[in-house]
């Protein structure tokens, strides 16, 4: 049975926020699993305020947030092209749903691309509620089990339906994420029986940006993920993920990040350090079979 993704890739120090926030995955109903990687709960309660930057998938995410208890507000973010960042504080829950790279375009059925690097208002497409979708102020109410069933009637209610290409894109980009091997756009277009052309449009439309982009976030969520795990050979992993050499795969970390990779895993490691023999906060992950 498939279970939700288990690794820490793209959130920034990791150990930094676990040990700070309660965080867990949960899987979608059945007949939203071609098109959804999973839902993702934050709950925190804050003596202080904490901020957290994460290095986006590409991947569209509809995410419903809730501060003590103010109104809920729910927002559509496209494929972040920038790190991310968030200052969370005092008491709070996020309920997030976070698609496949290419499963949004059923539900959005427009080019996908138009919502890169943005991130609207929920509101702004109320006109694209069906009658049978939960109104977004009852997500983040509730058990776990309850946040998941209203994400479910949610999205079941925007009757996304079945589209071979959207499938194609899926397999593509899954391909990349899974297949260090797969370097070039030339190439990866050639062994699937496409042009460049082709594999490029279908990207923009379905994932909101090109194969390339795609393929140096994949291995760039990957060093960052080695990384955090502790001292690495940069030239031997630049070489395994696919750059030219070793200063490129630094230039490309240490522009993303901020630091240089000596940094950020030093400054992971006293993470970890503290976070040792200290109760974590249900943490890293919960799985839920569902």
């Amino acid at each position: 049975m498939r279970q939700p993704r288990g690794d820490s890739r793209g959130i920034l120090d990791p150990a930094r926020l676990m040990r700070r926030v309660r965080f867990r995955r949960h899987l979608p109903a059945a007949g939203l699993q071609p098109w959804v990687e999973h839902y993702w709960l934050i709950d925190w309660t804050l003596p202080e305020p904490f901020a957290q930057r994460v290095v986006p998938h590409p991947a569209v995410n509809l995410v419903f947030q809730r501060d003590g208890d103010g109104p809920e507000r729910a927002e559509v973010a496209g494929v972040g092209l920038e790190v991310f960042s968030i200052v969370l504080a005092g008491t709070g829950r996020v309920c997030g749903v976070q698609f496949r790279p290419g499963g949004f375009h059923p539900f959005w059925h427009r080019s996908v691309a138009e919502l890169t690097g943005r991130r609207l208002n929920f509101a702004e497409l109320v006109e694209r509620w069906p009658p049978a979708a939960v109104p977004p102020q009852r997500i983040c109410i509730g058990t776990d089990a309850a946040r998941c069933r209203a994400l479910d009637a949610l999205l079941t209610g925007w009757a996304p339906r079945p589209d071979p290409a959207t499938d194609e894109t899926i397999r593509l980009v899954e391909a990349i994420r899974t297949d260090r091997s797969v370097r070039r756009v030339d190439e990866f277009a050639r062994d699937n029986g496409l042009s460049i052309r082709q594999l490029q449009r279908l990207f923009l439309t379905r994932v909101g940006v090109g194969p390339k982009w795609v393929i140096r976030r994949y291995r760039l969520h990957e060093a960052l993920e080695r990384a955090t795990d502790g001292p690495l050979d940069w030239a031997r992993l630049a070489a395994e993920l696919g750059y030219s050499d070793q200063a490129h795969l630094v230039r490309d970390f240490t522009a993303v990040t901020g630091r240089s990779p000596s940094t950020y895993t030093l400054t992971g490691r006293r993470e970890r350090d503290a976070g040792a023999g200290a109760v974590v906060n249900r943490g890293p992950f919960l799985y839920t079979r569902r």
